[in-house]
């Protein structure tokens, strides 16, 4: 599964970073080291009863109860990486998490209390009200039980984290392939998506949709129905190991029904897709122009046709590293022949990102996973566009615009494209050009650092001096930093949020990262 990563587009500027909307999964500082040895952190920590078997409907899964008590993580497991749409990190240590030697549990605690602390009662344990995990109201007895688990998890979340894939790995190693063979990006992703689709356990609507996309996108790893039990009985131990103070078995069955109605969306979602559409796209590059030192205009060609819109975006994944996906947005609206284009910036030390700049050439092969986003033009709409584009955020403003001209509305299009110095307009000519051929629409450079003939600042304060914009659905890609103060930029214009569009949490994580 893959995991919510920024609110921002798909831009790959290299910029990103997580938008800190799920603070335990973006920690603040890093968590203090636990210098105690791995053996003994088992003997202490170690689950003192079974893992329930999760069976999803219609798996035929066997109900088989892992064995106890459960692998510690091993050394490196706590070690994390950063991952989002824009930056692509190589790790730090390669090695995936493996097994310390188990202890017994201690004699005389309780089921769910370590040996080395009175937990407090279940009761005590509830999220704040500035929690991602507040309790709504009108939480169902379920969603009340997985909020707390989930709160109290939150401090901990890589310990949590990488207990779960030791336990995944080591209980059923016949998964490891279908996960790269560096597990810094990949780490949080799984267990994070699990968590949020719990989050949404009582909106199914929103939980559908999201895991529909979910599963369609998982196809591209090899899932099969027969994977999700194994997760699943990995999620319960991770949990009871670390949930302490609000496991129950009341919590404990929340979790099994939560995972089983999780697991099978995404399972009937993923049969549905296979019934029109490949796991994946093979696509031929047949265009690379290096624009700078470290931005590159890729084109590729599909091997069948790849239905998409413009604004959305893909994950795309090179030969040279096998199962490792990075989000990239499509630079061009639909064309007649087919061919696709992608902006991609090499971030320092980015796999992907540096491979595609530096290495990729006309001839090599890529696949592409299914589309993804919303960030797409409403055309029933008359409200004219006001599309703000940072870096290589500027590749979605472009298929936008162009998608306008295509439908022939002539709807007013004002385009804010900001960069840190004129060097960076990478793509300006291409902007002013499309300009000069379209009256309806207007570009505007903006430049944070340095000279310039365009505008000088910052691109939300540039976007203040202009209207009123009451008349304009908002459009913005770029890092996220510029995401979330463009946001706050035109909401205090009047915009409404509900005409301000940039890719959604949810829409991220469902996307096949």
């Amino acid at each position: 599964m893959d995991a919510p990563t920024t609110t921002s587009s798909a831009g790959s500027d290299g910029s990103g970073g997580n938008s800190g909307d799920w603070g335990w999964f973006t920690p603040s500082r890093k968590p203090a080291d636990d210098r105690r040895a791995p053996d003994q952190q088992s003997e202490e920590r170690a689950p003192s009863r079974p893992v329930n078997p999760i069976r999803p409907v219609g798996t035929e899964a066997d109900g088989r109860t892992p064995p106890a008590p459960a692998p510690a993580p091993g050394p490196g497991a706590g070690d994390r990486g950063t991952d989002d749409r824009r930056t692509d990190r190589s790790p730090d240590d390669r090695r995936a998490p493996g097994p310390a030697a188990p202890g017994p549990a201690a004699r005389g605690s309780e089921e769910h209390q370590r040996p080395d602390e009175v937990a407090p009662a279940p009761q005590d344990v509830r999220p704040g009200p500035d929690s991602p995990f507040a309790v709504p109201e009108t939480a169902s007895p379920d969603a009340i039980l997985l909020r707390r688990t989930m709160a109290e998890v939150e401090p901990i979340s890589d310990k949590v984290t990488s207990y779960f894939y030791a336990l995944l790995f080591v209980q059923h190693p016949e998964l490891r392939p279908l996960f790269p063979a560096a597990m810094d990006a990949q780490r949080d992703r799984l267990f994070k998506a699990i968590l949020t689709a719990a989050r949404l356990i009582d909106d199914l609507d929103i939980l559908t949709e999201f895991l529909t996309r979910l599963g369609r996108g998982h196809r591209k790893y090899g899932t099969q129905p027969e994977h999700y039990p194994a997760v699943g009985e990995c999620l319960i131990g991770a949990l009871t190991r670390y949930a302490v103070s609000t496991w129950s078995d009341e919590a404990e069955a929340a979790w099994v029904r939560a995972y089983t109605q999780i697991s099978q969306i995404m399972i009937d979602s993923a049969a549905e897709d296979e019934l029109i559409a490949p796991a994946w796209w093979q696509a031929e590059v047949v265009g690379h122009e290096l624009r700078t030192h470290d931005i590159a205009v890729i084109t590729v060609r599909p091997d069948q046709p790849y239905p998409f819109l413009a604004g959305q975006y893909t994950s795309l994944e090179t030969p040279w590293w096998p199962r490792v996906w990075r989000h990239y947005s499509f630079a061009a609206a639909p064309r007649s022949d087919g061919l696709l284009s992608f902006h991609v910036k090499a971030v320092p030390a980015g796999w992907v990102s540096s491979a595609l700049v530096h290495r990729a050439r006309p001839g090599d092969v890529i696949r592409l996973g299914p589309p993804a986003g919303s960030m797409t033009v409403d055309h029933a709409s008359d409200n004219g566009l006001l599309c703000l584009g940072g870096g290589t955020g500027i590749a979605p403003i472009k298929a936008l615009v162009e998608d306008v001209a295509d439908h022939g509305r002539n709807r007013p299009v004002e385009v804010f494209y900001g960069a840190r110095n004129d060097h960076d307009l990478y793509d300006i000519d291409t902007m002013l050009r499309l300009a000069q051929k379209h009256p309806w629409l207007a570009v505007r450079p903006v430049v944070s650092d340095g000279p310039t003939n365009g505008l000088s600042g910052r691109l939300p304060d540039a976007v203040r001096q202009y209207g009123p914009w009451n008349a304009f659905d908002a459009y913005l890609s770029g890092p996220p930093g510029m995401i979330r103060s463009g946001v706050d930029a035109l909401m205090g214009v009047g915009i409404p949020s509900h005409r301000i569009r940039h890719d959604s949490i949810e829409e991220l994580a469902a996307a096949a990262e």
